[in-house]
């Protein structure tokens, strides 16, 4: 059996950073066999200035999207931002599918591994096929209608079994809430009794008209409703937050995955943490940026002991699906954050948000997590000029 000697100047296992001395050893199809001191490591070392990783899993990515790259306005705001989405999404479909092949392509080289990919339609499909990533499909509900809520869920329901068969997995295949504010609570009900044993995301708070809305019916999402022509005289808004108000619905889910969090405070932080021991914030920086121009209070989240990933959100609202860039953002905002705590996010949480657990995301017996070198660290520490790419 043939295998491939890695050596750096530092080394993270997915839990925690190892010792300068160690050794990582991968079989030549790509399993984890050991970590080892050097002088037991033998011949053929590779050794490279920077940081050997775990591959990154991006949590939360549109990859259905990518063909909107620089096509939409930054830091117009959440509702102007869904508005130009929905007038440009529909381009042909040759330029679609070569979108996101470039864009997989990306994810490969930036050591992206597995990904939490929102799918609205089939386009995906085509590209998932070579299975040169790990995906879970979240197929995405959306509905705020409660008259259309037996035809949406019917069409998710449908999409779902494609893709389950596409996979042949259907553990890795879920029915999610798009939104507090696009799904209505007819939509919920029939979808909640297939949230046993599933990973369940959500977009939850990624604007302030979002609470605003479920406070007492005010801010821009009224006029994203009325631009879009959807009823809402059935909503009668609960004096809540969004949270408070939607997260009661997601007590079967196996695990839950809260995408963005951008206008989440400490008192609703507080309440998910408590709800489940099995619940994630994921962040998207750059995306926040590039839509509302505002990070979540990201050190709060961690102050309050919350287990975080993190996510890319797509092309329409990011300048590329790097997991390293992401870290880098939250690093630059947040420099007490030690990178190392941020490699648990991008590596062993993440896997096992998605529940890729038992291969990727650590160094561990019978894994096959792939192997990231990070370069130009300062320290040990990620700074604006360290590059990510895949050895494995």
């Amino acid at each position: 059996m043939s295998y491939r000697k890695f050596k750096a100047d530092y080394l993270f296992d997915g839990h925690k950073m190892r010792h300068h001395d160690k050794v990582l050893i991968i079989r030549a199809d790509g399993t984890f066999e050991a970590m080892v001191d050097e002088t037991r490591a033998g011949e053929d070392i590779e050794r490279f200035p920077g940081m050997i990783t775990p591959g990154f899993i991006n949590c939360h990515c549109h990859l259905e999207l990518s063909h909107l790259k620089s096509r939409i306005p930054q830091q117009q705001g959440l509702v102007n931002f869904v508005l130009s989405v929905v007038a440009q999404r529909n381009q042909p479909e040759g330029q679609r599918q070569e979108a996101m092949r470039s864009a997989e392509n990306s994810m490969l080289d930036f050591g992206i591994v597995a990904v939490g990919d929102i799918c609205n339609n089939e386009d995906t499909r085509n590209v998932k096929q070579a299975k040169r990533l790990a995906y879970y499909n979240f197929i995405e509900a959306l509905g705020w209608n409660p008259r259309q809520a037996s035809e949406r869920f019917e069409a998710c329901l449908q999409l779902a079994e494609q893709f389950s068969r596409e996979e042949s997995d259907q553990n890795h295949v879920s029915i999610s809430p798009h939104a507090p504010y696009s799904v209505s609570e007819e939509l919920w009900n029939l979808m909640k009794p297939g949230f046993k044993n599933k990973t369940i995301t959500i977009h939850n708070q990624e604007s302030a008209a979002e609470n605003e809305f479920f406070h007492d019916r005010s801010g821009d999402l009224v006029r994203m409703y009325e631009r879009m022509k959807i009823p809402t005289e059935h909503f009668t808004s609960p004096g809540t937050s969004s949270l408070a108000y939607y997260l009661p619905k997601l007590k079967e889910a196996g695990k839950i995955l809260l995408v963005h969090n951008t206008y989440t405070e400490e008192a609703d932080i507080r309440k998910a943490r408590t709800f489940s021991d099995a619940l994630f914030f994921c962040f998207c920086p750059n995306a926040n940026l590039y839509i509302e121009n505002r990070l979540p209070d990201i050190p709060v989240f961690v102050k309050n002991n919350t287990r975080i990933v993190l996510g890319t959100d797509s092309l329409a609202s990011n300048h590329q699906l790097s997991i390293l860039e992401e870290m880098k953002t939250v690093k630059m905002n947040f420099p007490n954050i030690p990178t190392a705590e941020l490699l648990v996010w991008a590596t062993s949480n993440g896997a096992e948000a998605l529940s890729f657990e038992d291969k990727l995301g650590s160094f561990s017996e019978g894994k096959k997590p792939g192997v990231v070198l990070i370069e130009n660290l300062r320290n040990g520490e990620i700074e604006a000029e360290s590059r990510s790419r895949r050895l494995v």
